[in-house]
């Protein structure tokens, strides 16, 4: 026995020294491993950056102007808490996700918020319709009304010779035949044949695609934001896409108005980063979380930089590589008046802009430019903006809207 003894205690000796060493072999392997390119999943390294997100690559397809990083997904999916913590919140504030308020009848509920578009369309008209006496005097004035209005050329024509037509045969004065009569010729004019639904339903195996473009001081951003509120009211899976890479809190204002309804965005962190990879990238992450809608947002530019312009044909490209385009819809400030009107033509010859957003209605006593703008264009209006508020966005009714005028 006392001759085993020595061996025992040798065996013994040598498990302990091999034990020891398995965890530094095993450590060693990892790290080589490591640095050999074979990512450990656990590693903190490999995770996304502080803020939220994940590192997309570079898209396919991309043009070779391309500088920044790519673009980084919000949360990475659509699966988003009931609290989310935006970037710059640093932890402090959380934001609660809203509930948007209804679509359906949102025009009626605003109908306040047309008292200026009021002044001039419907009491102006109105009282001069009503007069004891409709000579041409009465009907140079509601001429010049009309197009002090923004009505246009042609539309100002059209309704006051379809006017002048119908009171002559009738001989009518009273305030509600009048009235009546003028109701019926506006809706004419604003056109509620027109489609003014929005293409925002998926195609097989793809969302549906939809870009916001406009200049500089529209309110595209906070647009965007709003429309995706009127979507989610509405139950669709919403994805936004911050294409506007050169207007640093673009971003990050963007992506405040999707956390406070639930809603993911895709952007780059890098001022000035390429807006067509953002685009491409918003779209994939799309298709591959199978998301109802994409919505893009790009950068205000002039409708007279042909550069610019090229950039947002080109980011217009870039997502066809992936999906058609379903959606462009271009954003206008209500009270430029006729100056929209320029901008509206040399957009939709850029990017075959499919339907107009109008902000700002309740600001200004130009409601005619609704007629102008689908005349000129024959595209029609599809949303009016009546207020600062998150919900104030109404999809636009004909009829609603000449009786909101017409009070």
């Amino acid at each position: 026995m006392n001759d085993l003894l020595p061996i025992i205690l040798s065996i013994v000796a040598a498990i302990v020294v091999v034990g020891g060493l398995i965890p530094v072999l095993l450590k060693a392997r990892k790290s080589s491993s490591t640095y050999a390119g074979t990512r450990d999943a656990n590693d903190p390294a490999d995770k996304a950056p502080a803020g939220g997100g994940t590192i997309l690559d570079d898209a396919p397809g991309i043009a070779p102007d391309r500088t920044a990083p790519g673009p980084v997904v919000e949360p990475a999916d659509l699966a988003v808490p009931e609290t989310d913590v935006p970037d710059d919140a640093a932890g402090l504030e959380l934001i609660q996700v809203e509930t948007p308020a209804p679509v359906e009848g949102r025009l009626n509920r605003l109908r306040a918020r047309l008292v200026k578009s009021n002044s001039i369309l419907g009491k102006g008209l109105l009282a001069l319709l009503s007069s004891d006496k409709i000579d041409e005097n009465v009907w140079d004035e509601v001429e010049e009304t009309l197009l002090l209005a923004d009505l246009g050329t042609e539309p100002t024509m059209q309704l006051v010779d379809a006017l002048r037509a119908r009171v002559k045969v009738q001989g009518t004065r009273s305030p509600e035949d009048v009235k009546a009569l003028l109701r019926e010729e506006l809706i004419k004019l604003v056109d509620p044949t027109m489609d003014r639904s929005l293409n925002v339903e998926r195609k097989g195996a793809h969302p549906a695609i939809m870009i916001v473009v406009g200049v500089n001081g529209v309110g595209k951003t906070t647009t965007v934001g709003k429309l995706a509120r009127v979507l989610v009211a509405e139950d669709k899976d919403v994805l936004l896409g911050a294409a506007d890479t050169f207007r640093a809190a673009a971003a990050e204002q963007l992506a405040t108005w999707g956390q406070r309804v639930g809603v993911a965005t895709v952007r780059s962190h890098v001022v000035g980063a390429d807006p067509a990879s953002v685009a491409y990238e918003a779209v994939k992450s799309g298709i591959e979380q199978e998301v109802d809608v994409v919505m893009i947002d790009t950068a205000g530019r002039l409708q007279n930089k042909v550069g610019l312009m090229d950039e947002l044909s080109k980011v217009k490209r870039v997502i066809e590589k992936l999906a058609e385009v379903d959606e462009v819809l271009l954003v206008l400030d209500a009270t430029t008046g006729q100056n929209g009107l320029n901008q509206a033509k040399v957009f939709s010859e850029v990017v075959n802009i499919t339907g107009i957003v109008l902000t700002k209605l309740d600001g200004t006593a130009k409601g005619g430019i609704v007629v102008a703008i689908q005349k000129a264009l024959g595209v029609p209006v599809k949303l009016v903006g009546l207020g600062e508020g998150p919900d104030d966005l109404a999809p636009f009714e004909a009829e609603a809207f000449v009786d909101a005028l017409l009070n």
